[in-house]
Formats: structure tokens, sequence, C-alpha cells
């Protein structure tokens, strides 16, 4: 059997990037339906009715339930208009092409249509004054979206489409989607927000941070112990909230530990303090990442080096032994104030309301003393 015998239906390039590929070859065999079968003049619409063997024979690679999806896209575009039930009840179409008699201009029977004809077929462009239909409304409101949320997408919706000066089959069904894919994005937003929590003084890094650090990064563990201390100082003090601290800690240990790894000596040999012994520059800059202020380390060196020189210990690294130092103390200097903090605002807490009881009983007994 030859292809080229068969009937063809001819379709537009532009017209099925517009609608969609399926709803362009029905809305093609419609209009060859519509020359074929007697028609009616209605509300200046040209209206005709096809009974379901008639859509079945033009259209035998689609079932009765694909058919309706589509008359019912056809229609939800603006393209098409029905006016019967659905076709699983009924079987047969009432339909109109949304668009006047007096603009029509049907094809010659046979002869495609142009790509012009088609992609303008009932297409408008979005004006200044447009605004979202009831139905719209409506079926926006069945996806629980606010109505402020939807009144706020306006302005930009017919901003950005009025410039662009893109005609559309149907205004509603581009709003509708354009609203559902922000509230969806609204929501995923929400959803993190939600999930944020601030820095408590009980924060440790999870187990599958610490396997990152230790056993794919090869970082000391102890390294990674003096960190949490200041990262968790840092971050309470600073009162932000995240639900990615875990991710935090691994960015900040990593990039702690690679200073610190291309600063602090090689040398295998162990030796004991130098009498003249300071702390190099870029322990200073190690110390900057964990947020430790220099004179707080320099105020320190002193006495490190005057205990290492009277217990003549030998160390590969006296760097990395006074950075250790360097952040235990800092960390205890930090929870000390934290204390102090917390008891000095206790007793002022402790000694208003003792005034105020003080108060109310003077109070009292004026009021019983003015009575007797």
């Amino acid at each position: 059997m030859s292809l080229i015998s068969e009937k063809m239906l001819t379709i537009s390039i532009p017209l099925a990037a517009t609608i969609g590929l399926e709803e362009a070859v029905l809305l093609q065999a419609l209009n060859e339906l519509l020359y074929h079968n007697e028609k009616e003049s209605n509300d200046d619409y040209c209206w005709a009715t096809v009974n379901i063997h008639q859509l079945q024979k033009i259209t035998p690679f689609w079932d009765i339930k694909i058919l309706q999806r589509l008359v019912y896209s056809l229609r939800d575009k603006g393209v098409l208009l029905v006016a019967s039930s659905p076709l699983l009840e009924s079987s047969e179409l009432r339909f109109a092409f949304n668009e006047k008699e007096a603009s029509k201009q049907q094809p010659a029977i046979g002869k495609p249509m142009t790509d012009n004809s088609h992609h303008r077929q009932g297409a408008k462009t979005l004006s200044q004054s447009w605004s979202p239909e009831k139905d719209v409304l409506r079926q926006l409101g069945q996806y629980n979206i606010p109505a402020q949320f939807i009144s706020d997408q306006l302005p930009e919706f017919i901003t950005y489409w009025s410039e662009r000066n893109d005609p559309q089959f149907s205004w509603g069904s581009k709003f509708i989607k354009h609203v559902l894919r922000l509230w969806r994005n609204h929501q995923t937003e929400s959803k993190k927000l939600d999930l944020q929590v601030r820095m408590s003084t009980d924060w440790m890094p999870s187990e599958d941070a610490m396997d990152i650090l230790v056993r794919q990064a090869g970082i000391n563990h102890n390294f990674i112990e003096d960190a949490i201390p200041e990262f968790m100082l840092y971050w309470a003090e600073r009162g932000d909230a995240s639900n990615t601290w875990n991710s935090r800690f691994v960015m900040h240990v990593k990039r702690q530990w690679a200073k610190f790894s291309a600063t602090m000596e090689q040398d295998s040999d162990p030796r004991p303090i130098p009498r003249d012994w300071q702390p190099s520059e870029e322990l200073y800059e190690v110390l900057v990442l964990a947020n430790i202020p220099r004179d707080f380390a320099e105020r320190l060196s002193p006495e490190f080096t005057l205990y290492w020189r009277e217990s003549a210990q030998a160390h590969t690294s006296w760097n990395t032994k006074f950075l250790q130092q360097v952040k235990r103390e800092w960390s205890r200097q930090q929870s000390a104030s934290s204390q102090v903090t917390y008891n000095d605002n206790k007793q002022r807490s402790n000694r208003s309301n003792s005034t105020r009881g003080s108060n109310l009983i003077d109070e009292l007994s004026d009021r019983s003393w003015a009575s007797s």
C-alpha cells in the first residue's frame, strides 16, 4: 500500500509550538469535519455537530479518552467553543472555532492553511487593562492560593506580556500557569525557612559531617574538636538561623585545615622550644579564620614560651601547640563571659523583683495604716 495516496492532515509548525502538537492535529481534523457537515450560525459563530464515529474515523490513532482530553485542552486554551456533553456520555461533539464568522477566512478544502492564519487564529495580545476572569480566580483558589498573592503577581504579568506584544489564545490559562509556578517556588522557600534553626549552645556536628572531615578529608580529629567551640560561639552570637549548620562547619574546618597545613612546619624532628620563640605570621592568619583577635594570642605567647621552656619537652611544631592552646583559652574565656552575663542578668532581675516586692509591702502597709 502506498502511503502517498493516503489522505494527509497538514498542520502549522508555529501553531503546534503554540498550542501543542496533538492539539494542532485535532484542530486541523475538526477543520476538515467542519467542511463536510452541516453548519449553523449562532451568535456570529459557525457551529457544527459530529458524532464519535466521524471523529474516530479521521483520527483512528486516538481513543475516546484521549480525544476528550484534547477537546478540553483546546477549550481551556480558548481555541475551541464546546456546547456538548463529554464524548463518553453523548457520543457527539458540538463545537465552533473561537472566532467570529465575519473575520473567519476558511482555506480551500484540501489546501493547507498558511502559517500566519493558523498562528493568529483567535490569538490576542495582552492589554494594560487586562484582569483575570472569575473562572481563573476560582481555579487558582482551588489550589489554596491566597487572593493577595494572586493580586501581587498581576502587575508584573501584565507588564511583561504587554511589552512583548506576543499574542496568546488564552491569557487566563497563561496567568494560571504563571501564578502556580510562583506559588510552588514560594512554598519551597517557605519550607526551607521553616527548617532553619538558630545555633544552640549544645550544638554538635553530625556523624556524617565528622566522617567527611576525618575519613574523606583526612583532618586530625583533635583539630576538628578544637574548632567546634569557636564555630558554635561565633554563630550563636550572630544570631543567624540556618538549616545547613553541618555543611557550614565542614567548609569552616576545611578552610582552617588548608591554611594550617600550608603554614605549619613540616619538620619531623622534635625539638625544645627556642628561648626567643614567637608565633609565625601565618599562625595569626589561621586565628583570623577562627575569629580570635590577634592581641588575645599575643598576650598568651610569653606564658606559653615560659611554660614549655621549664618543662623541657620537645615537639615537632610549636606553632601547632600554641594554636591549640589559644583556641582552648579563647573558648574557656567566651564560656565564662557568657556565664557571667547570665548571672548578672539574673541578679538584676532578682533585685528588681525584690524592690517591687518591698514597694508593694510598703504600699499595703500605708493603706492599712490609713484605713485604721
